[in-house]
Order: structure tokens, then C-alpha cells, then sequence
């Protein structure tokens, strides 16, 4: 087992004084809610770009000061906006890494991507030769050395003006864990079959509802996502294996499609005493916790006959729930050919729970001109 890996999302912050800097007060009070409720369970902070709305050296200050309440390590992203002035010279007052880089956190081999230096300005997004390459020499290295890969960029692929369906197709033959991106503005989540995308509601430009931070969750590659509002209660619950029928990529892993015995593993953030499962809305089985991942618990259940069945853990009135498909002796879910890899054709929809409505309302599809 890889064990887990988590990180928290601040959505693209639009730092802009033309609206009183309503998305830095925002992001105060998101990093305040981290503080209190997050403590270890996480492994860093992702700003995924689009950070200052016009890259000024007077944003990034502002924005620097209030990420010094933020104790997280944190990777930084550039977007669009940050490279309105030609250049990411100024965005080096919020973080001292600039991508492309890689880093093996809690044994996950994550790349950190710059999807914007090549292109001329605007949603001209691209990906230079040298830095893809230097993505498939790291994702090769990951495969040899057993290490599940997560990615990080501002948008998906299928928004890269250069050759995205070659990016897309490297993370699938790769079978990237998870690709977290920004820019959209919305909650979302794609599975085109191979992989796994997520994007983020913004944090300084929002239509679709509260501000917020998404938390992801890798349990041994299963990725697990749900988004977290300002005034959601806690403590936050978070089933993390096994994979939700929505987010099935190989259904030859027992971890995505299981058999009649499997163990269910959940996060819960805040205080927990007492964490409870349920499958099917039958009794409460008590989950005990993970030796040496912080706010792990884990419960094993079995006599589960094949179909879709529905979990929910439970913990202080806050719960999550899940819909998993058992298969035993029966076939297993057949896996389409690929198509459209690393696209929003591929978008799962609504899913109220985890705090997505579907409503794709944003600057890029049917929002507003920002």
C-alpha cells in the first residue's frame, strides 16, 4: 500500500483591488478555517494560478502577507493573470519554486507544471518541448520507482492550444493518480476513463455559490474530492477508499470495483471520538483508527452481494457517502476505448454532495465575461 496523500485547494484567488479585495478577505478566512481544522491531516496547500488578477507587485504583497497565516507547505501555480505583465518576475514574492518542478511527497511523485511561460498571454496555454519532456522523464522515473503520480496545472489539457491530446495521453499510459487544475471557475471533476480531473471553484470570482477550499485525498491511488464551503459544518468527513462508481478508472482494482469482502477507509478533519459506517443504511459498524495517518479510519465489511451499494461514514452529525459497485463471481464493468482524454466532454456532472451543481457557471463556459 502507497499509503495516503492530501492537499488542500484554495481556488483561483483573482486578488484585484477594483473589487475591494474581496478575494484576499475571502482567502483570510479560508486560510483561518484551515488552521483550525486541519492540524496534520494534510500535506500541503495548492494555489493552482490565476493568484493576482494582473500580476502587480501590489497584489502579490497583499497576497503574501496573508498566506503568513498559512503554517501548510504550499505550491504555487501560475495562471493567465499572473503573466498579464509578459513575464512571472513579480509572482516571486509568493512562492520561492517556480514550475515546472517534481516532488515525492508522502511517496506520490507530484509535478507541478507551467502551462503558461510558453504561450503569448491570455488562455494561450502551452506546454514547451523541454518541459515535455522532462514530464515524461519524470513520469518514467515515478513507473520505475513504484510511485503513484499526481499533477498540478492551471487548466485542463484539453484547454492547451499545443498538442493536448498528447499531454492527456502521456497521463493516461502513465495512469496519473489525480490532475488538480484551477481556471474554470466551478467545481468540477472529469473521468475520461483513465484518469481523474479536478477544478476548483474561484475564490475571488464566484457565481455558483460560497467560497470555499476543495480537500483530494490518494488512498493507494484512489482519489477521493469534496468541497468544503466557509459555512459547512465540521467536522469534515471524507470516504477515501474505495472508489466511488463515478470515479472508476480500472475496474480490474479491487479498490474500484471490489469483491464480497473489502475495507472501507475514510478522513475525518476535526475532532473525531466516535466514526461509524454504514453500508446500505443497515447498522453502524464502528471504524477504529489508521496507525500512523493522521485522522485515518478504517472498517472492513464482507457478504456483500454483487450490484451498486451505498456507503455513508458518519462522525458528529457530519457524514459522507458514497455508491460503490461490488462485482464476485460475476464479469467485471467492461472499460470503453479511450476518447476526448483530458476534456470537459468527460465531466461526471452534478454531484450535490461533494458540492459540484454541474452548472459549468464561469468565465470559460456559461458564466459571466469577467
Amino acid at each position: 500500500m502507497t499509503g495516503c496523500l492530501t492537499w488542500i485547494h484554495f481556488g483561483d484567488l483573482h486578488v484585484d483591488e477594483v473589487d475591494g479585495y474581496e478575494g484576499l478577505s475571502r482567502f483570510r478566512d479560508l486560510i483561518a478555517l484551515a488552521e483550525t481544522h486541519l492540524n496534520d491531516a494534510v500535506d500541503f496547500a495548492l494555489l493552482p494560478g490565476d493568484n493576482a488578477n494582473h500580476g502587480t507587485d501590489d497584489q502579490y504583497a497583499r497576497i503574501a502577507d496573508a498566506m503568513t497565516g498559512l503554517s501548510l507547505p504550499r505550491h504555487v501555480l501560475a495562471g493567465d493573470h499572473d503573466f498579464e505583465p509578459g513575464d512571472l518576475t513579480a509572482m516571486r514574492a509568493i512562492t520561492a519554486k517556480m514550475a515546472p518542478y517534481a516532488e515525492t511527497i508522502s511517496g506520490y511523485r507530484c509535478l507541478f507544471l507551467d502551462i503558461v511561460s510558453a504561450g503569448k498571454g491570455g488562455p494561450d496555454f502551452r506546454i514547451d518541448p523541454a518541459q515535455r519532456a522532462w514530464i515524461e522523464r519524470e513520469l518514467s522515473a515515478a513507473a520505475v520507482a513504484g510511485e503513484p503520480v499526481a499533477v498540478f496545472m492551471h487548466a485542463y489539457p484539453g484547454d492547451l492550444r499545443d498538442d493536448p491530446d498528447g499531454i492527456a495521453g502521456l497521463f493516461a499510459a502513465h495512469r496519473v493518480a489525480f490532475v488538480d487544475t484551477g481556471h474554470t471557475h466551478y467545481n468540477e471533476l472529469l473521468n475520461d476513463g483513465r484518469v481523474i480531473y479536478g477544478a476548483t471553484r474561484s475564490t475571488g470570482q464566484i457565481e455558483e455559490g460560497a467560497p470555499g477550499f476543495s480537500i483530494v485525498t490518494l488512498d493507494d491511488g484512489v482519489p477521493s474530492w469534496r468541497f468544503q464551503a466557509i459555512d459547512d459544518l465540521w467536522p469534515l468527513v471524507q470516504i477515501t477508499s474505495p472508489a466511488d462508481r463515478r470515479l472508476i478508472t480500472d475496474p480490474a482494482r479491487a479498490d474500484n470495483v471490489p469483491g464480497s469482502a473489502f475495507t472501507v477507509r475514510a478522513k475525518v478533519f476535526g475532532s473525531a471520538d466516535t466514526v461509524s459506517l454504514h453500508v446500505d443504511d443497515r447498522h453502524a459498524i464502528p471504524m477504529t483508527r489508521v496507525d500512523g495517518v493522521p485522522s485515518l479510519w478504517s472498517a472492513s465489511v464482507d457478504g456483500v452481494a454483487d450490484g451498486l451499494h451505498r456507503l455513508c461514514v458518519s462522525c458528529e452529525g457530519s457524514e459522507d457517502r458514497i455508491e460503490v459497485l461490488v462485482r464476485n463471481a460475476g464479469p467485471r464493468p467492461k472499460r470503453n476505448p479511450p476518447m476526448a482524454l483530458g476534456r470537459d466532454v468527460n465531466a461526471i456532472g452534478a454531484w450535490r454532495d461533494r458540492g459540484i451543481d454541474g452548472a459549468q457557471r464561469g468565465p470559460n463556459k456559461n458564466g459571466l465575461d469577467w
